[in-house]
């Protein structure tokens, strides 16, 4: 499974932005996918993960400003960014799960300053 994320970039506070993530190669049996961050000189963490029938879970942090979904025909699952702050910023990594195996893309920096 190879994942391709793509969308990051240089936003205003209060701005907006929507992540994308491809995933391709031998892709069935994949289940939940999601997204996490790593800012710098932290540790990487959740932001919202979907299941494969569309259930979702989300930081404390992020729940009510982003929305993650997928659409299993495309292969893609997107994080949906509003009310962006600067401690939003990092990098941002899609994840896959699929028979006990994790799969991570390269990940892409969203960056929030004014």
């Amino acid at each position: 499974v190879q994942l391709q994320a793509s969308g990051g970039g240089l936003v205003q506070p209060g701005g907006s932005l929507r992540l994308s993530c491809v995933a391709s190669g031998n892709i069935f049996g994949i289940g939940v996918m999601g997204w996490y961050r790593q800012a710098p000189g932290k540790q990487r963490e959740l932001v919202a993960t979907i299941g494969s029938g569309g259930s979702t879970n989300y930081a404390d942090s992020v729940k009510g400003r982003f929305t993650i979904s997928r659409d299993n025909a495309k292969n893609t699952v997107y994080l949906q960014m509003i009310g962006l702050k600067p401690e939003d910023t990092a990098v941002y990594y899609c994840n896959a799960g699929k028979w006990g195996n994790q799969y991570w893309g390269q990940g892409t920096l969203v960056t929030v300053s004014s």
